[in-house]
């Protein structure tokens, strides 16, 4: 895992619940700096005058909603990792998330402790969804036209390096786990994901997970 200290900020509306959440990043080791918003628009400030590595965004948020503060910050920079918290697991909302490029969709009900250890895991490169929405994902794998409309290609000239590590990807793998399990360093395990995700023609590793078994290209 990251030993990184990383800039985290809290995009939540409900007081209560922003509260909360910086409790629970307070004893985490890996975070340096954390900064909190109350809405979209003040978030995307923050955002822009500060170095943010991870967002953690609420959905339900007055004005800009949090998938459209989630475009608008990926926008601006396409490396930041973006949470989603939210209370619903609406599949549409779920869907236009990934597209947004949420790295995590997770419910307000999580554990507090396994919301520190999802938030690292992303910082390490991961992505990770709540069980109760998993089979939207699977369905948004397997089911056509999700992304694209274009044909489907069916050779990507991937290397069997590339291969192997895009699998893994779709097994929701870290770049730190990927490196252990393949004898790599996790700088050239980094070289190849951004080799593999350049060749699918993808923005993301989730992206590139849900292109692979929807393609079946692994």
């Amino acid at each position: 895992m990251t030993t990184k200290k990383c800039n985290l900020l809290i995009i939540e509306d409900h007081e209560l619940t922003r509260f909360a959440l910086k409790t629970a990043f307070d004893g985490a080791d890996y975070i340096d700096t954390l900064y909190e918003a109350d809405s979209a628009e003040t978030g995307i400030e923050s955002f822009k005058q500060n170095k943010i590595d991870l967002i953690i965004m609420d959905l339900g948020l007055p004005n800009m909603n949090g998938i459209d503060a989630t475009k608008k910050i990926r926008a601006l920079d396409k490396d930041v990792k973006v949470v989603i918290l939210t209370s619903h697991n609406d599949e549409k909302e779920v869907l236009n998330s990934i597209k947004a490029g949420a790295n995590a969709y997770c419910s307000k009900e999580i554990n507090p402790q396994k919301l520190v250890n999802v938030v690292q895991s992303v910082l390490d490169g991961a992505a990770w969804f709540d069980p109760a929405i998993s089979h939207i994902v699977l369905r948004a794998a397997t089911t056509p036209q999700v992304y694209e409309d274009t044909p489907i290609k069916t050779e990507y000239n991937l290397t069997a390096r590339e291969s192997q590590i895009l699998k893994l990807i779709t097994e929701g793998y870290s770049n730190t786990d990927i490196a252990n399990e393949l004898s790599l360093s996790v700088n050239t395990t980094k070289v190849h994901v951004a080799s593999i995700l350049q060749k699918l023609e993808v923005d993301d590793r989730l992206q590139a997970a849900l292109k692979a078994i929807k393609n079946k290209i692994v």
